[in-house]
């Protein structure tokens, strides 16, 4: 379930933005719960760090949305914010307060959809999950979310990851079996992907992070479909 407060001061807009949110869960079969609030100082009286994403009107009557996201932060600093303005010149101060992003009114569905699903994929790619990698005399704890790739070579497995590069005995098999329900996906033989980090599918190559990799023949439908499949139910 994923939290979010919608703060705008114009009451056709906010109707117009619970709408999309309705569409964006028939489209993506998301679970999202809403709380609206007319201005800036309705949120912050009692504010509790509750909500996951917030997105927020610059130009308010009671309280600008800048002003408003300033005392947000301090109160919550992991909740991603996201602005609604008529003028770009005004969200881009907004990165101050660490705001993920903005959008433009009139607001279009598609960019709205855009900046739920963007931070949708960051909400996914905190929950993090710790993988206990045996390696040559002990154990390695793993941030999973870390990894951008696993590459098998004969007995061994190479992780490529943002933290550095490691081997570590064993086979890529066992290693799949684990990770794909976690949004890996082989895209060869050799090379098992963490979806998270895939940023653009070209030809027969595939943009893992700083990484390209070669997508084979045989493996390229299914690890589209894979592709596809996470970023449907994740927004990544």
């Amino acid at each position: 379930m994923i939290r979010v407060a919608i703060v705008e001061d114009e009451a056709a807009v906010r109707d117009q933005l619970m709408g999309y949110v309705q569409r964006y869960m028939r489209q993506y079969n998301a679970q999202i719960e809403v709380t609206m609030f007319t201005d800036g100082v309705e949120i912050l009286e009692g504010y509790r760090p509750v909500y996951d994403i917030i997105f927020l009107d610059v130009e308010m009557q009671h309280l600008d949305g800048m002003e408003t996201a300033s005392r947000i932060r301090a109160l919550d600093s992991d909740v991603l914010l996201i602005f609604i303005t008529n003028m770009a010149q005004y969200a881009i101060k907004g990165y101050a307060v660490g705001a993920l992003d903005y959008v433009l009114k009139p607001v279009p569905y598609f960019a709205f959809s855009q900046q739920l699903q963007k931070a949708a994929g960051q909400l996914a790619r905190r929950a993090r999950r710790y993988l206990a990698v045996p390696v040559d005399g002990g154990m390695r704890r793993l941030d999973e979310a870390s990894v951008y790739y696993i590459e098998s070579e004969g007995h061994r497995i190479h992780f490529y990851t943002e933290d550095g590069d490691f081997s570590a005995p064993g086979a890529l098999k066992a290693w799949e079996e684990k990770l794909e329900p976690h949004g890996f996906a082989r895209c060869n033989s050799g090379y098992l992907v963490n979806l998270a980090y895939v940023s653009s599918v070209q030809m027969n190559t595939v943009q893992v992070g700083p990484h390209q990799l070669q997508v084979s023949r045989p493996r390229r439908k299914a690890f589209l479909e894979a592709l596809a499949d996470y970023i449907g139910e994740n927004g990544a």
